[in-house]
């Protein structure tokens, strides 16, 4: 597939770039919150697409393809720790402490923990989540203003100015729906704008009307019983993981999310519908079926997983273990970064801790 970007055009292999901005898009879902109170988006603009329109790609695979859906479920199985989304962590001499692989959306059948998490939650002392700064967001843009490069282009370039015309309107055309000028964010980097366009109309109006994401929630509801809430990165850490890849690779994924239009819907409802199920191993296998042939961009995928992924895997195990050896936790961190022989929870075991699935 050929896109042109400016005056320039790019051969790429579409359905990589898609896969790698869909697993970008479930981290990094805070970045359109923060475009909301950045831009104090209208909560009546937003709110003219909220319905929830998606549906389930894996169930219509299974009616249309069942020899495809059949290799997807295949691929899931073998992910380590590729089933649940709650855990239990144990190590001798110290309370166990509880593990939640959260989903950062507004989505009401997301926020309603499950029994057993929401009462490890309350009985919890101490509550671990990507970052705390999420509980005041004005604060939290405001100190991404501090660091201007993480976020927006810094040397006079704008959207504009690297799109084709023709994606150029329809990058304005997705983010009027969302209640966002273009005007507003043309010196935004892509990946911040892609965000953004990833969304549902029903979810970017949720937050512009203030609905906490799951993981605001529940540092929000620990803060205000008095509970110690710790974060495990900065924002500004998160941000910068992004910022890392190549500007190309952020112009090609907002293209290709344009591209996608009402089907990013979809997506988001079968990843929702996953999340909810505990299926997280499958998560990948269904975001390859998204194009015909299913394949990735070996250097692109090795790139992102490392700085995305496993990168960060790494830095919250290492930032948790030291609070986990107290005992009474609570932590919730991204679905994603628990499975695989590099997720956090493999992460803690070689730490020495035990840790089991909880259904």
């Amino acid at each position: 597939m050929t896109i042109s970007i400016g005056r320039r055009s790019l051969l790429i292999a579409l359905p990589g770039n898609i896969l790698l901005w869909l697993i970008a898009a479930f981290h990094m879902l805070l970045a359109a919150t923060l475009i909301a109170v950045l831009f104090s988006v209208s909560p009546v603009a937003a709110a003219s697409d909220d319905a929830c329109t998606g549906h389930n790609i894996l169930t219509d695979l299974k009616q249309s393809d069942p020899a495809r859906y059949a290799e997807v479920v295949k691929e899931a199985d073998a992910v380590p720790n590729g089933k649940g989304i709650f855990w239990r962590i144990e190590k001798a001499g110290i309370a166990p402490s509880w593990l939640l692989g959260s989903m950062h959306v507004t989505d009401p059948r997301v926020l309603n923990l499950p029994p057993r998490a929401q009462t490890a939650h309350d009985a919890a002392d101490t509550i671990i989540i990507e970052s705390d700064e999420i509980l005041d967001e004005k604060k939290a843009a405001a100190a991404l203003l501090i660091r201007p490069e993480l976020t927006m282009f810094t040397d006079g370039t704008t959207i504009e100015k690297l799109l084709s015309r023709d994606d150029y309107t329809r990058l304005e055309a997705g983010l009027k729906l969302r209640g966002i000028p273009l005007a507003a964010v043309s010196r935004m980097r892509p990946w911040m704008i892609s965000s953004v366009v990833a969304l549902p109309g029903c979810e970017m109006a949720r937050k512009a009307k203030g609905v906490q994401f799951l993981d605001q929630k529940i540092a929000a509801d620990a803060a205000a019983a008095g509970k110690q809430v710790k974060g495990l990165e900065t924002l500004a850490e998160q941000l910068q993981a992004m910022a890392e890849l190549p500007t190309e690779f952020h112009l090609k994924s907002l293209i290709e999310t344009l591209a996608l239009g009402s089907k990013m819907n979809d997506v988001v409802e079968t990843m929702t519908d996953l999340y909810l199920s505990g299926d997280i191993g499958m998560t990948i296998p269904m975001l390859k079926t998204v194009s015909p042939d299913g394949e990735d961009e070996d250097s692109d995928y090795a790139a992102f997983e490392q700085r995305i992924i496993l990168d960060r895997n790494k830095v919250m195990a290492e930032r948790a273990a030291p609070i986990l050896a107290k005992g009474n936790v609570f932590m919730a961190v991204g679905a994603l970064h628990l499975p695989g022989d590099g997720g956090v929870i493999e992460l803690l075991r070689n730490q020495g801790f035990t840790v089991t699935a909880v259904n």
